[in-house]
């Protein structure tokens, strides 16, 4: 399929839900204790997968107006996909899915539709303006199971067809959403029905493209031998019929049908140990699409579907198990050599480091995540550390409104800890900022978490809170000492990669060893080679030199890091804007993360009643505005 001019090219035009994945493997859906919230639904599914693989793509549903539909607008938003047509609906609630993952061969599901959102759409929902900006128009065969989404759809492929629009079919069968068995059982995948043979073979005529299961082959064609239904399916439509077979893989149908099913175009699948099948249908259709919007060869086309799927059965969940562009074609380069995708560690950081939600290209971190300094000062002062939580409260103020004044949406960031700052926390968290927050007890070397397992630690945290790991190390440590840190570290890292949470990782030096900057580099390159890769760094100033080789040592490794952040340590001013200095030619560093240079002086008077709230404010924001300013003119 050439490129076009096209605004779009896809719009996905189905079932759009919010997927309850239960998070206890082996266990009944019914001793299920946790879940895992996912974007769901076979269309959104699609639109999700194939906008991670770069396609420009769209989706045409209804969501309620309540949480749960603004999380599958935002969710489709973070990864690409147009929702300008995803329409809010102000009467019904958006669907719901629970699934568990018992064993290879039992995965209960329950839908929860019951006059839901996405079965709602109407005809006058879609605009032949929208369907004609679009190279292919996907539908979900659910949506012909209902009258008045039937006829949205026939809808939607009339203006499709007279609008050069390539269309395409999921067939996507569901018993229990067609209404042939009782609402708790949505595990089984085949009922024969008549009636639903003579509803499907009704619109086949209308598609270029049609994709199915043996199984949803056999429903569509009215028989349950594959070639006979596959047969029966072509009398009604000329479309390239692509049937999926499993571990097989495969099979491409142009034209006239073969004798045997294996006398088509076959494309083996790849062999992996299965976790999950459930959306690996809805993978294949991605990658697919992918191939086939692309302009790539049907043989192409499959391996990116049959890949796909594969990658997907091997993890929890669907729309987050997508794989990117990038990721699936690493797979595909050495896909013979990778049984176990999900313990493939290459295949693991490709999957956490190219489906970021966001990119920061610069920072301005105000950094009060202190405890152990704050207390000293308020004991200093003669003050009681119950007014520490409030302290903090006052630099968020100052933040806010310094974000206002200096236009610093998109560039502002916090460093703050849950131990007087948790208040703090639960105000900033959703507003868009970049929030990172400590996990290290303060002072501690050989390090030592302050509130013990991370693991246990980050169930309970919001996903876009950033893990700071502050680490006093130094490559001339003891063995013993070194191993300490190390091993820590390396159980931080795989507790982010695991929970899904980003991990910035403080180094400084102590204060007892040579602090240079060839030390530095040192610590980084041990990291690294013990497979160590943060999504973020904090270091302290270094030489332009310095920078230089970091940039090098970290693209080497980590392509994919978002970069470093620069340290303040307390410094002066001065100090900070000749470090500044010094990290001006560097792409590398994205900004600072300064926190006493900032807020000492205003704190201390303020603990000491020297100054009221609006003074201390008033003079956090002044220092920070000051430090933003040098920021803006380094290497000037």
């Amino acid at each position: 399929m050439s490129i076009t001019n096209k605004k779009l090219d896809l719009i996905c035009m189905g079932r759009v839900a919010v997927d309850l994945y239960g998070q206890q493997i082996g266990a009944r859906l019914e001793d299920e204790t946790t879940f895992a919230k996912y974007l769901g639904g076979s269309s959104g599914n699609v639109a999700y997968g194939t906008a991670r693989m770069g396609l420009k793509s769209s989706m045409l549903a209804r969501v309620g107006n309540e949480h749960m539909g603004r999380f599958l607008r935002e969710e489709l938003t973070r990864v690409g996909v147009d929702t300008s047509n995803l329409i809010t609906d102000p009467e019904r609630l958006t669907a719901l899915v629970l699934l568990g993952l018992k064993d290879e061969d039992t995965f209960p599901l329950i839908f929860y539709r019951d006059n839901c959102a996405d079965m709602a759409i109407t005809p006058e929902d879609v605009k032949e303006d929208y369907i004609a900006s679009s190279r292919a128009l996907a539908i979900t065969g659910t949506h012909l199971s209902n009258p008045k989404t039937r006829e949205a759809v026939l809808t939607a492929l009339e203006y499709a067809g007279r609008n050069n629009v390539k269309r395409a079919l999921d067939i996507d069968y569901r018993p229990v959403l067609w209404g042939l068995t009782n609402p708790g059982d949505g595990e089984t995948r085949f009922i024969a029905s008549e009636e639903v043979t003579q509803n499907l073979q009704d619109v086949l005529g209308h598609f270029d493209l049609i994709v199915g299961t043996e199984e949803e082959f056999h429903i569509a064609g009215g028989s349950e031998d594959t070639l006979t239904a596959l047969k029966t399916v072509r009398k009604h439509t000329d479309a390239v019929l692509v049937c999926k077979r499993g571990a097989l893989g495969c099979s491409v149908f142009e034209g006239d049908l073969p004798d045997h099913i294996d006398g088509a175009l076959n494309v083996l699948g790849v062999r992996v140990e299965v976790m999950n099948v459930l959306g690996a249908g809805d993978a294949f259709m991605s990658g697919l699409l992918r191939g086939y919007l692309n302009g790539d060869s049907w043989e192409k086309a499959c391996q990116y579907g049959n890949a796909c799927g594969a990658l997907v059965v091997s993890r929890h969940g669907c729309a987050p198990a997508m794989p990117s562009a990038e990721e699936l074609d690493d797979y595909l380069s050495r896909a013979e050599s990778v049984p176990r995708p999900d313990l493939d560690k290459r295949l693991q950081h490709l999957h956490r480091v190219t489906t970021r939600d966001r990119s920061w290209e610069e920072l301005n971190i105000l950094a009060f995540d202190h405890r152990s300094q704050l207390e000293k000062m308020a004991i200093d002062a003669g003050a009681d550390i119950s007014r520490i939580p409030e302290l903090k409260k006052l630099i968020l103020r100052a933040a806010e409104e310094s974000r206002e004044e200096l236009g610093l949406q998109g560039k502002i960031g916090v460093f703050v800890d849950g131990t007087y700052g948790q208040a703090v926390l639960n105000e900033v968290t959703g507003k868009g900022w970049w929030v990172a927050r400590p996990i290290e007890l303060p002072g501690s070397r050989p390090l030592r978490l302050e509130h013990g397992n991370i693991g246990s630690q980050l169930i309970s945290w919001p996903a876009e809170q950033i893990v700071k790991c502050l680490v006093f190390y130094h490559p001339d440590d003891s063995l013993e000492m070194r191993l300490e840190h190390e091993s820590l570290v390396r159980e931080v890292y795989k507790s982010c990669c695991q929970s899904g949470h980003e991990l910035l990782l403080e180094v400084i030096l102590p204060a007892s060893k040579p602090r240079t900057d060839e030390n530095y580099l040192r610590t980084l390159k041990r990291f690294y080679n013990l497979g160590i890769k943060p999504d973020w760094w904090k270091l302290p100033p270094l030489s332009a030199r310095s920078w230089e080789e970091v940039e090098h040592l970290v693209n080497t490794n980590d392509p994919h890091c978002h970069g470093v952040v620069i340290l303040g340590l307390d410094a002066p001013m001065d100090e900070l804007e000749a470090g500044f200095n010094q990290a001006s030619q560097s792409k590398m560093v994205k900004g600072f993360a300064v926190g006493r240079s900032i807020f000492s002086g205003p704190s201390k008077a303020w603990l000491a009643n020297e100054i009221n709230d609006d003074e201390m404010v008033a003079g956090i924001k002044q220092n920070y505005s000051h430090l933003v300013n040098v920021w803006n003119k380094r290497g000037l």
